[in-house]
């Protein structure tokens, strides 16, 4: 008979196992709605199941046994041809998905069958064709697993680098210890060793990065769902699948990608038959997409809906008083009005929106990891929101530079060259243009972008960054070289500083601000939008910003 211990160790295993078995059954009911002859789908799914009824016995979570029994006679009625694949079918056997979930808490896990699961038991074994109670998932997951899966080669280097880590503190040991060594040669035994210690710190860090695909895929239900319960036809297609970030940045993304998704369907997103009118497909295509840029990580919901009602959105903003009466904005200050706290254009509350809430949370949410989230729309062509997160928790190979009395980190993957400052820019302009190897680079002078203090050296260093609209260029007092450093979040009194997003420890002790390369140049721009007039160097600058 196994001991607490084990039975504890022997249930998180079963957990974690369940969850992920769920997820996989979800996935492949998804795919077997829309192609109901996809064999590998259904066995993927009766896998699953059969599997998780299995583990159910073992511990005696009647309730969950049961609910698992009657999806497997479901799912193995479909397989023999004596149960036709249909929608409401299929909701059925989402509902049972759910209700699996609901099942893993603590608190429900050794219960017996209430009403309603009996309920759904019945309808599982009397499931046809015309099955179709209407339900809409309110939630991605009941619980979140906190458990990581590992390659066993990654822990077997991490244990043999704790050994040499100990061998070398230990060399150090003795050399310190013995009056007859030189402080250098005992430099040179630190300096051995540091290498294991940036291999390690680099491991643990790569331990906790995880994929965004598995997250990614849990919004399929989320569209689908959405879009039923409003007579709409959607799907999700999802890109960059293989990202990488850590894990507790996904854990914060769940919340504001559903309140943008569930958005995008609800206002983005047209009737059927509005969209035949328009000559579109009768089923909308919503696109989550990620991708690294310059050192953050960027994901993107693009639908193709409607997009934003500009006259609508107007209207209601000048009734809440958000806007004057007579006030003319333009199209990204209609857009930013839509993540105001409490803003709504549905003409109702209902149990998807009305109230409000949803973007200003995701808004709030991204601005707890120290992101950003922006949105385009193009009428009768759909919308994008952008969300770019820093690289928070993570290892970054920068350049480091100097500026005023303060020391930055700007990401590697943005850097193209560094060099020294032509005399000729050298006016301490906040901006300016610079003519290089035959392209007009404009350029931030960070000193005066940042009111930093200290007085400007004799001849400044301008470093040429890569972002989504070409080359631009960051003046800087010292290019101070390579480093490999541990990013950490922005001081509490710091956050909400544009441009900067997480902070570094130097060797001397010293705090080092990361660069966020896009989000700095992005508030030029805006800066230069906002003051844009004709015939002005000024709207030179802009030009090159823009273009």
């Amino acid at each position: 008979m196994l001991d607490h211990q084990s039975m504890a160790t022997l249930l998180e295993a079963f957990l974690a196992e369940s969850d992920e078995g769920l997820a996989t059954a979800e996935e492949a009911l998804l795919v077997l709605e829309r192609t109901p002859d996809d064999a590998e789908a259904l066995d993927s799914v009766f896998r699953a199941v059969h599997t998780l009824k299995g583990n159910c016995g073992i511990f005696e979570f009647e309730a969950m046994t049961h609910v698992a029994h009657a999806m497997e006679d479901l799912l193995d009625r479909i397989r023999a041809g004596r149960t036709v694949v249909s929608n409401g079918v299929i909701t059925l056997l989402l509902e049972a998905v759910d209700m699996l979930r609901g099942l893993l808490n603590e608190s429900e896990r050794t219960r017996t069958l209430n009403e309603r699961e009996r309920q759904l038991i019945d309808h599982l074994r009397l499931a046809d064709a015309s099955s179709s109670p209407n339900t809409t998932s309110q939630t991605l997951t009941q619980r979140i697993s906190r458990t990581l899966r590992i390659d066993l080669a990654k822990l077997d280097r991490l244990l043999d680098l704790s050994g040499e880590i100990g061998i070398a503190r230990g060399r150090l040991g003795q050399l310190l210890d013995d009056p007859t060594v030189s402080g250098r040669t005992a430099l040179e035994a630190l300096r051995d060793a540091d290498p294991l210690h940036l291999e390690m710190q680099e491991l643990v860090m790569k331990l906790r990065m995880v994929p965004v695909g598995p997250t990614f895929r849990q919004f399929q239900r989320i569209v689908r769902d959405t879009a039923r319960s409003l007579g709409k036809e959607a799907e999700l297609r999802i890109e960059g699948e293989d990202v990488e970030v850590d894990m507790t940045v996904v854990e914060h993304l769940r919340d504001p990608l559903m309140h943008m998704i569930r958005n995008s369907v609800g206002h983005g997103i047209e009737l059927p038959a509005v969209r035949r009118k328009a000559k579109k497909s009768a089923a909308g295509l919503l696109v989550l997409r990620s991708f690294r840029e310059a050192g953050s990580i960027v994901i993107e919901l693009t639908d193709d809906g409607g997009g934003i009602d500009r006259d609508r959105v107007l209207r209601r903003a000048r009734e809440r008083g958000l806007i004057a009466e007579n006030e003319s904005i333009s199209d990204a200050q209609i857009a930013e009005v839509i993540f105001h706290p409490g803003f709504s254009t549905a003409d109702s509350v209902t149990a998807l929106s009305g109230r409000g809430v949803g973007l200003d949370v995701a808004r709030r949410n991204i601005d707890a990891i120290h992101g950003s989230v922006s949105v385009e729309s193009e009428p009768r062509r759909g919308t994008t929101f952008r969300v770019r997160l820093p690289l928070t928790l993570a290892i970054v190979d920068g350049l480091g530079v100097g500026a005023g009395s303060e020391a930055f980190i700007i990401p590697m993957e943005a850097v193209v060259e560094a060099f020294r400052l032509p005399p000729s820019e050298d006016n301490q302009r906040a901006t300016g243009v610079l003519q290089h190897r035959g392209e007009s680079i404009p350029f931030i002078r960070l000193r005066k972008r940042l009111a930093l203090d200290g007085n400007a050296p004799e001849r400044e260093n301008v470093v040429v960054v890569r972002y989504a609209r070409g080359l631009a260029g960051l003046v800087v007092d010292e290019l101070h070289g390579e480093c490999h450093t541990l990013v950490k979040p922005m001081p509490k009194s710091l956050r909400g500083i544009p441009g900067l997003s997480g902070s570094a420890i130097l060797p001397d002790g010293r705090i080092a601000f990361i660069v966020d390369v896009p989000g700095l140049l992005q508030v030029e721009i805006d800066r230069r939008r906002s003051s844009f007039r004709p015939q002005t160097r000024s709207s030179q600058e802009w030009s090159c910003f823009a273009n």
